[in-house]
């Protein structure tokens, strides 16, 4: 029952700050005009504050570096024993994964600080600079450990970490187009993984991911439609890469595993964002536009075309995230076969996410 003490105790901490600190930065935006405004790419009418992303950092840095410090310094006669040597072996512990754990905690704050930069200066933020940024963030987690094991050359290894890295992160990014919707699939998703690590022992990681769940949702509350404040692009772009980088260090493959599909989980549960940012990717270079510069293909978009509300597009595509998330949860302990069927039903769900974007592009025609 400890273990799970100490999570709810990390949850309700990481919650309480991203909570609480959100009314400050609204404040704080409009008194220094940190503000999205309304334009032609916008749905929202009025201005909206842009630091919600700041909340969603200090909820998930603070409780983690306070209490590694607290960790590293804790003094054993102040504690009941069973409680001491439960905190001695994870000191043990932290000690094999504080490379990771610091890549995790460096390149996050890096990831912050690109999207705060581009949140203030807007249009004068270079998009190649920028991204140039993050190619060196992911490059730098890559070899601060942050990276895969499978594949069977190591240079194939770093080479699918760099690109995961920065292709989730900018995942997030681009589906940050709608109230609620980035946060929501991230922590739906941080959900899922939360879950997959618990039922498999990984008592760190599901620290790490209950403390980020409890940062997005003390956030989600003042950005659900009708929302009072958007994460911005340091918002996005943390969260993206904080995704990114558990989910490369999570385990997936267990002993009851059949086969090593199970690895390829982060594919499918990420799946709905990754498969909005190829079709709006593919989208622009057809109509050879910029791929950065923004505008109204993504699903969401597409939904409301159809006739949805923003409030219900966003808790469909939330639902849709859950449906696949929940297949892949069951990976580890399935047949090849099974696993494979696994495979095609998410292809089915794409399929008819395929659907409802054409019928969109065609009802908005």
């Amino acid at each position: 029952m400890m273990r799970e003490y100490i999570i709810v105790y990390f949850f309700i901490i990481s919650f309480l700050i991203s909570f609480l600190v959100v009314p400050k930065l609204k404040r704080i935006a409009f008194k220094y005009d940190i503000l999205d405004h309304p334009g032609y790419r916008k749905i929202h009418q009025n201005a909206k504050p842009y630091l919600g992303g700041v909340a969603i950092f200090l909820g998930f840095m603070i409780p983690i570096i306070i209490h590694f410090i607290i960790l590293i310094n804790l003094p054993d006669n102040l504690l009941p024993e069973n409680l001491s040597k439960f905190l001695l072996r994870q000191q043990s512990y932290l000690s094999r994964v504080l490379p990771k754990l610091s890549a995790i905690l460096i390149g996050g704050s890096l990831m912050f600080t690109i999207g705060f930069i581009d949140d203030i200066k807007g249009p004068e933020f270079s998009p190649r600079y920028k991204f140039l940024l993050q190619l060196f963030v992911a490059i730098f987690a890559t070899f601060m450990g942050i990276r895969i094991s499978f594949m069977p050359f190591e240079w194939m290894n770093i080479v699918i970490s760099i690109f995961w890295i920065v292709g989730i992160t900018n995942s997030f990014n681009l589906l940050d187009n709608m109230d609620g919707l980035s946060s929501g699939v991230a922590g739906i998703s941080a959900l899922i993984f939360l879950g997959i690590t618990a039922l498999q022992g990984q008592f760190f990681m599901a620290t790490i991911l209950i403390v980020f769940i409890g940062s997005i949702l003390g956030f989600l509350k003042y950005n659900y439609y009708p929302s009072t404040i958007f994460m911005g692009d340091a918002g996005s772009l943390f969260i993206g890469y904080i995704l990114s980088t558990l989910t490369i260090i999570t385990s997936y493959v267990t002993t009851e595993s059949s086969s090593l599909l199970p690895a390829l989980m982060p594919v499918i549960i990420l799946s709905i964002p990754i498969y909005d940012t190829i079709s709006v990717v593919a989208i622009r270079i057809k109509e050879r536009r910029p791929i950065y510069v923004g505008d109204k293909r993504h699903l969401s978009h597409r939904l409301v075309d159809m006739g949805f509300s923003p409030r219900h597009a966003v808790n469909t595509i939330y639902l849709l995230t859950i449906t696949i998330g929940l297949a892949a949860f069951l990976l580890p302990s399935l047949s090849i076969k099974l696993s494979i069927l696994v495979f095609i039903q998410v292809i089915i769900i794409l399929i008819i996410v395929s659907i409802l974007m054409f019928v969109g592009k065609r009802n908005k025609k």
